[in-house]
C-alpha cells in the first residue's frame, strides 16, 4: 500500500483495508454455506440445509455491515 501523509490516516486507511479483507471473508463464507445448504438439499436432508441456509444468510448480514462500514470510512480518507 502506497501512503503518502500523516501516520493517523495511515492506520485509517489500514483499518478500511481490513474492514474490506473481512467482508470478502464473510462473502466467501456465505457463499460456501450456500452450496453446502444446496447439496444437503438436494439430499433431502432438509434439517442441515436449512442450517446452513441461516448460517449463510449471517455470513450474508456480517459481510454487508463491514461492507457499508469500510465504503462509509473510505468517504472519509483524504490524503493530502
Amino acid at each position: 500500500m502506497k501512503h503518502a501523509g500523516p501516520p493517523e490516516k495511515l492506520f485509517e486507511e489500514v483499518v478500511m483495508h481490513e474492514q474490506h479483507r473481512q467482508a470478502a471473508e464473510m462473502h466467501e463464507l456465505a457463499a460456501k454455506a450456500h452450496r453446502t445448504a444446496a447439496e444437503h438439499n438436494e439430499k433431502g436432508d432438509n434439517a442441515t440445509g436449512n442450517w446452513h441456509s441461516q448460517r449463510a444468510l449471517e455470513y450474508s448480514d456480517q459481510a454487508y455491515k463491514l461492507a457499508k462500514e469500510a465504503h462509509t470510512k473510505s468517504g472519509q480518507i483524504v490524503t493530502l
